[in-house]
């Protein structure tokens, strides 16, 4: 700063005068420099705008995806690189090794973002007699577990095989598809669920009409026919996804991926890429983002098993999800296939069993079910009535009940934690195992209200009853789903309401409220996913869409399987629902570790010796170095020409000051003639609004000194060596605004105080901003400390967003309209004024509040007043 500000202690003292030739050269010349000026900080600007949505982002309470951590770095690195060319200009690259530093950076970037992943083993087929937990990373954890269970608990399971992920990656790989579906990401609003809407579909056609490999239908082909061989004659099989991350403790992804049951084998190719394909589902989507899960990573491994004809199926849990000192077992049962119950499509029984002493049935609830789903004579599944007598019968005997809670608990001593488990009974009384996963468990939250809100919860009660399937209590207002379609529709923060508790609405849950079903159970797809994203949940309230209306505010409260009219305020501290649970993700991760090479910022003081282009070790401090070299270059320009009164210009206010006026472009209403320019004269907004603070109220000088305020001065005083006299010193020189008539760049140094301040004043709101910084003072760093906090309670009581550091103060106001910029920049302006000297009196309580009590005074009715 001290080159910068040294130029002009010999500006005027030219001694030949150029030719008007070459005066209007360098006039042009100057207006190019401004013109890089100004793309320099806009650059900056839109730099720190990305930095910004980085830092919002990274607070956690939206979920986002890979396309917005690679959209923002590739955003910042195109500002950057935009920002170095134009200094590159200005300084005819005098810092041009801040390229290096780019590059380096960017190469940091680059290699936290572009992590490729690559499936190991080459192998398109394995079959499951070959399959063990070690293999999860090749046929996804379901394929894994199965064949865990099969291999190594030696449990009774379908025979069947995997098409694994490397075979996924050839055939995506194959048909280049990868990179058109993150090109499809990155232009999507992942915050619009009509745009995901529109997404889903258009991926999901460009797999389906993607070719496969003829090598990977082959060894598909081949698995079948050995299958058919195996278990002796022409088959149907049920092909399942089995994903990377699939069944994982807190990522389940319970029903986001598609299952096609009793497939015939000449069909395999076709419903094998609806599965792949499955991976881009709505729910699916939503999933992974809100997760935090990147795209690119999640191979979709499918496993194809022999279809079990189902006299019963359903879901049991070796210990109760709500309540993790519970480890009773608890069975959903119903006829036909365990379809009905993963689903939440129909009514089913339950059986709970006790593990003290010899296992017994503690509990058992016998519903009626009239539905059921069976396999179809040609192929897929069909829901069929159930008639007679057999729907009021339970679905499995006493002694099934208690064989099944026998292998469960087997099942959890081998794996040693509580399990999630998909089972049949075949027709012939077979028992199979289809599917294990971690169970993930819940505290019971029972909770005591106090008399006066049962009393009152009492008469507003609309509905009452169900199963809880997560605890909590939320209000919202009703919205009633009943198709895909709604789901683009449905409002943040209301409360899901829908017949059936269907994996379908699932994609809602990070904008729910609370969710409401007629059907289902907490055994199912969405059960599981509501409970991972702690959102209140009641199911089994019969008829609760009649009984309410679409846009109806409501209070769900779980503990006492109430639904209360109006918005009721719990009666205890109510944890946050629907809420993003994205951060200590894997995206959020990779995005907290990019914006380390982005966001901090560590060159602070541009007097310092380290404020160099090597100690850049982030965007922000190539940002910060750029735009501080930017400014002196903008001054420096005359120091190597002879530009005298034709760049800069004594403001002239009743008498001339010490405040010299260099125009940028259009600052001034007709170029002046001679050394001086009036106030009248000059059109920059920002400028203006600067002025009008400075002479709104008379200083009335320097504050009444205490006895310590004097020593501390004098020591300051006597130590610093810029105050001894014949030595050059910063702090006696002039101050200068640099303007256009949108922009103005005032640099002050008044005494000790040194400020700048940075304006933009125009109709785009977007691009309003002050930047204000303030450092300095003579007392002793106490005081100084203390009258900087002083200046800041005042900055953010009219909205500027302030970092201190020490005796060193940053504000920044922006995106505001015109009127508000301008009434911030008169207050900026009195306070450089009639701060200075402050620091002085900054141990007196008494003083202080004095001085506080003026200056809000001073600003309501001199600085703000508006003219009669």
């Amino acid at each position: 700063m001290k080159k910068l500000i040294n130029f002009f202690k010999n500006h005027f003292k030219k001694e030949f005068p150029i030719d008007d030739a070459d005066a209007e050269d360098l006039r042009i010349a100057f207006k190019e420099r401004y013109y890089h000026f100004k793309l320099l900080l806009n650059a900056n600007n839109k730099a720190l705008e990305i930095m910004t949505d980085i830092e919002q982002a990274l607070q956690g309470k939206q979920p986002f995806g890979m396309s917005f951590v690679k959209g923002k770095s590739i955003a910042v690195t195109v500002s950057l690189l935009r920002l170095l060319k134009n200094l590159e200009q200005l300084s005819e690259g005098k810092y041009n090794q801040l390229y290096d530093r780019f590059d380096e950076i960017c190469n940091k970037i680059n290699g936290l973002i572009e992590q490729k992943k690559e499936a190991k083993d080459e192998r398109f087929i394995i079959p499951l007699s070959a399959i063990d937990w070690t293999m999860a990373d090749l046929v996804g954890s379901k394929m894994a577990n199965l064949g865990e269970i099969l291999n190594k608990v030696h449990l009774k399971v379908p025979s069947g095989f995997a098409i694994t992920a490397r075979a996924y990656q050839y055939f995506i790989d194959h048909n280049d598809l990868q990179m058109e579906i993150d090109r499809r990401f990155i232009a999507t609003d992942i915050t619009d669920m009509e745009s995901l809407y529109d997404l889903s579909g258009d991926i999901q056609k460009l797999i389906m009409n993607a070719q496969l490999p003829e090598n990977v239908e082959e060894e598909i082909r081949k698995a079948g026919q050995n299958l058919e061989q195996e278990t002796g004659g022409p088959i149907s099989v049920a092909l399942r996804s089995s994903a990377m991350g699939e069944d994982m403790i807190g990522n389940s992804f319970a029903g986001q991926y598609r299952s096609e049951l009793n497939v015939h084998m000449d069909n395999l190719f076709q419903k094998y890429k609806e599965i792949v394909a499955s991976k881009y589902s709505l729910n699916a989507i939503t999933y992974r983002l809100n997760k935090g899960i990147r795209d690119e990573h999640i191979f979709m491994s499918v496993g194809c098993i022999v279809m079990v004809d189902a006299r019963s199926g359903g879901v049991m849990y070796t210990r109760n999800p709500l309540d993790i000192i519970d480890n009773s077992v608890f069975i959903n049962s119903a006829w036909g296939l365990p379809k009905a119950v993963v689903d939440g499509s129909v009514d089913c029984d339950l059986f709970v069993i006790s593990r003290e002493g010899p296992a017994q049935i503690s509990f058992k609830d016998i519903k009626e079910k009239k539905n059921q789903f069976l396999c179809f004579a040609k192929e897929g599944v069909c829901q069929f009535d159930i008639t007679g007598e057999t729907k009021d019968q339970a679905s499995i005997s006493d002694e099934e009940a208690l064989t099944l809670a026998q292998l469960a608990i087997r099942m959890e001593q081998y794996y040693g934690a509580p399990q999630d488990i998909e089972w049949a009974v075949a027709r012939d009384g077979t028992i199979y195992i289809l599917q294990c996963r971690p169970l993930q468990q819940m505290e019971s939250v029972k909770m005591d209200y106090p008399d006066e809100f049962t009393w009152k919860a009492k008469e507003n009660v609309i509905a009452s009853g169900g199963t809880a399937i997560c605890p909590g209590f939320a209000s919202g207002r009703v919205f009633i789903v009943n198709s895909p379609g709604d789901t683009v529709n449905f409002p943040k923060g209301a409360v899901l309401v829908a017949r059936q508790a269907l994996p379908l609405w699932a994609s809602l849950l990070n904008r729910a409220a609370a969710i409401l079903t007629e059907q289902g159970t907490f055994a199912g797809h969405l059960a599981n996913v509501a409970r991972e994203f702690k959102v209140p949940a009641i199911f089994g309230l019969k008829d609760i869409t009649g009984k309410l209306k679409n846009g109806l505010m409501i209070t769900v409260d779980t503990n006492h399987l109430s639904v209360y009219e109006g918005e009721i305020e719990a009666p205890f501290h109510a944890e946050e629902t629907g809420r993003s649970i994205i951060e200590g993700s894997p995206i959020y991760n990779i995005l907290l570790s990019v914006s380390k090479h982005i966001i901090p910022l560590n060159l602070l003081d541009p007097y310092s010796p380290s404020f160099k282009p090597e100690n850049c070790k982030t965007f922000h401090d190539i940002t910060r170095f750029a735009h501080e070299k930017s400014v002196q270059e903008m001054f420096n320009f005359g120091k190597e020409h002879d530009f005298s009164e034709r760049s800069s210009k004594q403001l002239y206010y009743k008498v001339p000051m010490q405040w010299w006026i260099l125009n940028l472009d259009d600052g001034v209403k007709e170029e002046p003639k001679g050394k001086y320019i009036r106030l009248e004269n000059i059109s920059s907004i920002p400028m203006m609004a600067i002025w009008e603070g400075i002479v709104a109220v008379p200083w009335d000088g320097p504050p009444p000194i205490d006895g310590r305020g004097l020593a501390s001065v004098m020591f300051r005083s006597t130590t610093n060596r810029d105050l001894e006299p014949g030595i050059r010193s910063a702090y006696a020189e002039r101050n200068y605004f640099m303007i256009s008539k949108n922009f103005c760049s005032f640099t002050s140094r008044l005494g000790y105080h040194f400020s700048i301040v940075e304006a933009l004043v125009s109709e785009r709101i977007t691009e309003n901003y002050i930047s204000f910084r303030f450092k300095g003072g003579a007392a002793d760093s106490h005081r100084r400390i203390r009258r900087i906090q002083f200046i800041a309670d005042i900055l953010i009581s009219y909205s500027f967003r302030v970092e201190q550091r020490e005796d060193n103060l940053v504000a920044r106001v922006e995106c505001f309209d015109i009127d508000f910029i301008i009434d911030r920049l008169k207050i900026v302006g009195y306070l450089i004024m009639h701060t200075r000297q402050l620091d002085m009196i900054m141990s007196n309580e008494s003083v202080i509040s004095y001085y506080r009590a003026k200056i809000d005074n001073d600003i309501k009715n001199s600085v703000l007043a508006k003219p009669s």
